[in-house]
């Protein structure tokens, strides 16, 4: 398949079966190979950037549609938001982005839909700009211009303030870098960084993590050095601050209770002795495929289980767990944009419901003088800050402790780690160190 239609195929799939877009994608692209690798690179832009853009794009469709978007075929919609998308945020000139798109649509089967989509796709064609919204309602304004829902958007502007939120909206809309953490078991991240460099890659080191490395866009990760070799893993920076902060002794014992997919219990591996547990027995196939890679399999085991439940007697004592807790993933949208469209506002309160069962689960499984440390890949104080203050008003036994960690500057609010998506270049994640007193 060339980019259009590929791109057509992933985005139909996503939305007929609420499936992961990064997932579909990885899976056509391997199942059909493009000759050229620069179809694979389109192909990747036009289905995350239709993505990122999608109530926009439908904003700009629904103009001219004589039909309601979420009665389309879902080939037919997706090509509408590809061809869209190409218009309004790429540089391949106009005539080539309708004539290449309607073909595209041909190719997959809907050559009866051609017609209409040419005609939506000139109409969108002959406009200046993508047209928005009326900036006198500012929240609909922002949440059709970058492509968030209303509610999200409202949420955001009362927790942060306008500016901020903006650029939160914003940043979800970048591609982000990639990122990865060195495996310190192996190399160090100096070493590790003048040895990419070595092989022509302009990486640079990242700002805040003592382990991380920036690449630049650089095709398929597994070519890069260092990939086949285990040195690396694929991190964002937020993420690995997560393992940074909680500065866990070296002798201690981890539990690592919600593990998928494995980059935090992976971390930890390096240099102590880990218990990776996932409620998914599929995704531990993944932790221990990436443990093996990076020869940290001595050092890991791994065990399907519900972390909301009492963890098996068998398993021994911890010294310490970290619960990296099922969340509404709201600080990742850049890298899962298709999540945005699917959270409900409901989602939070509910998650947080569960987020408690887990704590309260395990907490039990720290001895006096260990530690827990609990985080999530969200900006929500109701799944972060709020959480973790009411865990401490009712367990007196428990208190913070964050990290001494001389020479590193952490980006923290009070005692926890805090990043927020933004000109920072982060995900937004919370994450709190906890020891319990007795």
């Amino acid at each position: 398949m060339n980019a259009r239609t590929l791109a057509i195929s992933v985005l139909a799939r996503v939305r007929a079966t609420d499936a992961y877009l990064n997932v579909v994608l990885d899976t056509l692209l391997s199942e059909s190979p493009p000759k050229d690798p620069r179809d694979a690179a389109l192909a990747t832009e036009l289905c995350y950037g239709t993505t990122r853009r999608q109530m926009a794009l439908d904003y700009a469709i629904a103009r001219f549609a004589d039909r309601k978007l979420d009665a389309l075929e879902d080939k037919v919609l997706a090509a509408l938001r590809v061809g869209a998308y190409q218009l309004f945020h790429t540089r391949v000139p106009a005539r080539a982005a309708v004539a290449e798109t309607v073909q595209a649509l041909k190719d997959v089967g809907l050559s009866r839909a051609a017609g209409f989509t040419n005609a939506i796709l000139r109409k969108l064609a002959e406009l200046p700009s993508a047209p928005l919204p009326s900036q006198s309602d500012p929240v609909q304004y922002l949440s059709v211009r970058e492509s968030h829902p209303r509610w999200l958007v409202e949420r955001w502007v009362r927790q942060f303030g306008r500016e901020r939120a903006e650029a939160m909206l914003v940043a979800d809309n970048q591609a982000p870098a990639v990122v990865v953490r060195a495996n310190t078991s192996k190399v160090t991240r100096d070493a590790l960084l003048a040895q990419i460099r070595e092989q022509g890659v302009e990486a640079r080191a990242t700002d805040m993590s003592p382990v991380g490395i920036v690449l630049p866009p650089v095709g398929r990760i597994e070519d890069v050095y260092g990939y086949a070799e285990g040195l690396w893993q694929v991190q964002d920076e937020a993420a690995q601050l997560v393992g940074v902060y909680g500065a866990l002794p070296e002798s201690a014992r981890v539990l690592d209770a919600c593990a998928a997919p494995g980059g935090k219990a992976c971390h930890q591996a390096e240099s102590h002795d880990v218990v990776a547990v996932d409620l998914h027995a599929h995704k531990l196939r993944k932790i221990e495929s990436e443990a093996k890679r990076l020869g940290l399999l001595s050092r890991l085991k791994a065990h399907a289980h519900d972390a909301s439940e009492p963890f098996p007697e068998a398993w021994g004592t911890f010294d310490a767990v970290m619960v990296d807790a099922p969340c509404s993933g709201l600080g990742t949208l850049r890298r899962h944009p298709e999540l945005r469209y699917r959270r409900q506002e409901s989602d939070v309160a509910r998650l947080a419901t569960l987020q408690r069962r887990i704590l309260e689960n395990c907490q039990e499984a720290v001895p006096p003088g260990g530690l827990l440390v609990y985080a999530v890949c969200t900006p929500e104080p109701q799944e972060g800050q709020d959480q973790v203050d009411m865990f401490l008003r009712s367990h007196p036994e428990w208190t913070a402790e964050p990290p001494v960690l001389p020479g590193l500057k952490l980006p923290l609010a009070q005692a926890w780690l805090r990043t927020l998506p933004g000109p920072e270049g982060f995900d937004g994640f919370f994450a709190a160190r906890l020891r319990k007193l007795y």
